[in-house]
């Protein structure tokens, strides 16, 4: 739906109340081939699992003292040294291929966790005892939803994403980006910004999440990135949950415009960009994203496949979805699609008239 023909009054009618409640789907064996492929699949020094020992935790509070509804935890003296090291080499593993030289200068500063969300992440702070300067990443419960909005991330956006998979462990780099709700906040109320830049990274971004069927793009599952480009900024809106790839049957779900947490972005967009301009970004994206796809079309296909013939969803929101893009498209070509794969290759073939089986 474009977003000029958008109600902004009513941005999130009809919510499925049951939206958090996503369960997660194992990473099967085809899954698995694809990952050591494509060089995703690593071996790690420790399991999620393991993180799940410690015997301490109290909430972390941010400046204002208000819950993050993350928790700091602490290990017993017996676990702590095994763990802290496994985690240091996972770090090294992921942000430099594994020079384990670098392990000397860093250490582990802190470990939360969160129950919040369909993953319960382990964000682990590094410090480099060097410079004091920090770094973040995270080990969660691998889900096979993830993993595919992972791999579609790296591959039809302009954003490139470094995880790996280890069993059932799902390791992640940190996005950097201030988190949409804290923006709308503190920084866009309050700070110089180009509301126009920024209304058609909204509308490019909304433009990808629909092709690609990622849904629950709320404010807080996204990150503004802001770039210094002479005298203006440049801003790209970055997810950083995948959980909900190719899930829900609502069609509206895949459309950060419908939520009331995105109001303001939506509201922005309509305020500063004519439906021209809104047309020429959206037509814009999807010949980016063709491009991007061409250029890695033989991972592309891979990834297509073993999606096309994996089980992520319920039957019930396929159908759901089938309805309403055939609604949406004023086609009945979805009818024939069998797994919610088969609908994110079939709606990127007929929005980016592309013919990839």
């Amino acid at each position: 739906m474009p977003i000029h023909d958008l109600h902004i009054e009513d941005p999130e009618d009809g919510r499925d109340s049951n939206l958090r409640k996503k369960p997660g789907y194992p990473v099967k064996t085809e899954l698995h081939n694809y990952l050591k492929k494509f060089f995703r699949s690593q071996d790690l020094p420790l399991n999620y699992e393991d993180l799940l020992r410690y015997d301490m935790s109290f909430p972390l509070l941010d400046n204002d003292g208000n819950d993050t509804l993350w928790m700091i935890v602490s290990y017993p003296p017996s676990n702590q040294d095994e763990i802290y090291t496994g985690l240091l080499q996972t770090y090294v593993l992921l942000a430099s291929d594994g020079n384990m030289e670098q392990i000397k200068h860093l250490s582990v500063d802190r470990i939360d966790y969160c129950l919040f969300g369909n993953s319960n992440p382990f964000r682990i702070k590094i410090k480099n005892t060097v410079n004091d300067n920090y770094d973040y990443y995270y080990i969660k419960q691998a889900d096979a939803s993830r993993i595919y909005g992972l791999e579609l991330e790296h591959i039809v956006s302009p954003n490139k994403i470094n995880y790996f998979v280890f069993n059932n462990t799902l390791v992640e780099e940190h996005i950097m980006g201030i988190p949409g709700d804290q923006f709308l906040k503190n920084d866009l109320l309050h700070n110089p910004h180009n509301k126009v830049r920024l209304s058609k990274e909204f509308v490019k971004f909304n433009e990808r999440c629909f092709l690609r069927l990622l849904g629950d793009m709320r404010s807080y599952n996204f990150v503004i990135d802001m770039t210094p480009d002479f005298d203006q900024i440049q801003y790209r809106i970055r997810t950083i949950d995948f959980d909900q790839q190719a899930y829900e049957g609502r069609l509206r779900f895949y459309f950060p415009q419908f939520f009331t947490e995105n109001f303001q972005y939506v509201k922005l967009s309509l305020d500063f960009l004519s439906k021209e301009s809104i047309r020429q970004y959206q037509a814009e994206e999807r010949a980016l994203m063709a491009k991007r796809i061409s250029l890695a079309e033989y991972q592309y296909r891979h990834l297509i496949k073993v999606m096309e013939n994996d089980l992520i969803s319920t039957p019930e929101k396929r159908q759901q979805l089938i309805n309403e893009l055939n609604r949406f498209h004023k086609s009945e070509v979805f009818s024939e699609c069998t797994s919610m794969g088969a609908l994110v290759r079939k709606n990127i073939n007929l929005m980016l008239n592309l013919d990839i089986v």
